[in-house]
């Protein structure tokens, strides 16, 4: 088994597009890439910790490859944002991809260089690759939360914005 961690704005709009898919083990919401250990959700959400919001997927490779992984999370993101996603504004809703080992490294600085040169956006793809740090799980209450909550879940990803742009970006390309 492997980890593949990414940011994508709000983490409970980034479990679904992974969630019960063939080799996927589990999906961990957290925070990664900032300077104050332990972070609460609230001192994340403030955009003072410099953490991001991220999931942490662990996942078997032979079974559900590290590129796969990538080209759903592209779809998922708006990569041409570099303060924030969506309506969640900020750089603890930035995108990036957190990488836990030098081939993580190469397929995704490749797979960024693909997205940048296929011509889809008009706009310079600004998503980091850098090397993962220490992960920290989230509250219990954001695990699973489009289960736990699903009517709340549902209105927040509508209002978002997310699924107009994903439409309008990769459905009808």
């Amino acid at each position: 088994m492997e980890k593949a961690t990414f940011s994508g704005g709000c983490f409970w709009c980034m479990v679904t597009p992974f969630d019960e898919l063939p080799g996927i083990a589990g999906i961990v919401s957290g925070y990664m890439g900032g300077h104050t250990a332990n972070p609460t959700y609230e001192q994340v959400k403030s955009g003072e910790t410099g953490h991001a919001e991220v999931v942490q997927i662990t996942f078997d490779p032979a079974l559900f490859p590290y590129e796969r992984l990538l080209e759903l999370y592209w779809m998922q993101i708006d990569p041409t944002d570099p303060d924030g996603q969506f309506h969640d504004r900020g750089s603890q809703y930035r995108t990036a991809v957190f990488y836990h080992n030098e081939r993580q490294q190469e397929e995704a600085e490749a797979s960024k260089r693909e997205l940048a040169e296929s011509g889809r956006f008009d706009k310079p793809i600004v998503t980091e690759i850098t090397e993962a740090s220490t992960f920290y799980p989230a509250e219990d209450y954001h695990q699973d939360y489009h289960r736990k909550n699903p009517k709340h879940y549902k209105e927040d990803r509508e209002l978002s914005g997310r699924d107009r742009f994903i439409g309008s970006h990769w459905e009808t390309k």
